[in-house]
């Protein structure tokens, strides 16, 4: 259903374009691109926008739009690979914001709209109801608590925010879930709220790095698929390889990309794990020392 035209004109003035340009030799370009366009909102009155990492990661430029046709240049204030938020400020003394609620006070089946940018100044919204809230993992070693599914679908770039009848931004739209649930994946707004003061004030969260390796894998009767490996990333130099099967972790069955990730996510930047793998119809173990996804992609 399409979203009530007079609330998506009471957010799309908080709601900006962004224009990024990333270096070619940056290590998220093999999946991302060097030129990305996104969405974001703004948040508070002196210019600083809630908007998705994979958006900005390794920007060299940021340009950020509003709606009435200004433009400027947008600086990285934060970014958390865990959730997968990042904050930008803009030169902005004065700006439209939003009012933030914390998405604890969702319902299954209430009424909610994402808007987002278009490019340039354009805007978009649509509306949908809350369908799912907890937890979602993908296959980008990406594992959240708590997630968002609405059929909102986002009618612009990722980046943008899924809002109550009331125009209270809950969260920042992810990514489209179209091909099999005609749904879209919202990140809860509270990743941002709860820990704000260590977002602005050191540009991260307080916590231990958790162990990356680099792969992307998907659910497969018995295991996991490994549908790829970053380049030049802990697995790929330790030898795993696209089509390899996961059958465990450190001599662990494990069945589901939970299970894995929290078998991995025990480990630290530094330490090695042992993937039990099916490989030609022959099992094997590859040994990884994991690495420090911020640090690669730095």
């Amino acid at each position: 259903m399409d979203a009530n035209v007079a609330l998506i004109e009471k957010v799309a003035p908080a709601t900006v374009s962004l224009q990024v340009q990333v270096p070619a030799g940056h290590p998220s370009v093999w999946a991302l691109g060097t030129e990305r366009l996104g969405s974001g909102t703004l948040v508070d009155s002196s210019g600083l926008i809630l908007t998705v990492n994979y958006v900005v990661l390794g920007a060299e430029k940021i340009t950020v739009t509003l709606s009435d046709g200004r433009s400027f240049p947008g600086e990285t204030v934060a970014q958390d690979f865990e959730s997968g938020i990042a904050l930008l400020r803009i030169p902005l003394t004065i700006a439209p914001l939003v009012e933030m609620v914390s998405s604890r006070t969702l319902e299954i089946g209430q009424p909610v709209f994402v808007v987002a940018g278009t490019g340039g100044e354009g805007r978009k919204g649509n509306g949908g109801i809350v369908t799912y809230l907890g937890p979602f993992d993908a296959h980008w070693e990406y594992m959240l608590d708590r997630a968002i599914m609405t059929t909102a679908l986002n009618p612009g770039f990722g980046g943008g925010g899924l809002f109550t009848m009331r125009g209270d931004l809950v969260g920042v739209v992810s990514l489209n879930l179209n091909e099999l649930l005609r749904s879209t994946m919202v990140i809860p707004v509270e990743y941002f709220l709860d820990y704000r003061e260590e977002f602005l004030t050191l540009g991260q969260r307080i916590r231990s790095a958790q162990g990356w390796i680099g792969f992307y894998a998907h659910p497969l009767e018995g295991g996991l698929v490994v549908a790829s490996v970053v380049p030049y990333g802990p697995a790929q130099i330790h030898g795993l390889r696209e089509g390899d099967v996961i059958l465990g972790i450190n001599s662990r069955d494990v069945t589901s990309r939970a299970e894995l990730y929290g078998e991995l996510w025990k480990k630290k930047p530094g330490d090695t794990v042992v993937l039990n793998i099916l490989r030609d119809k022959e099992l094997k173990n590859v040994e990884i020392v994991c690495g420090n996804r911020e640090e690669f992609y730095r």
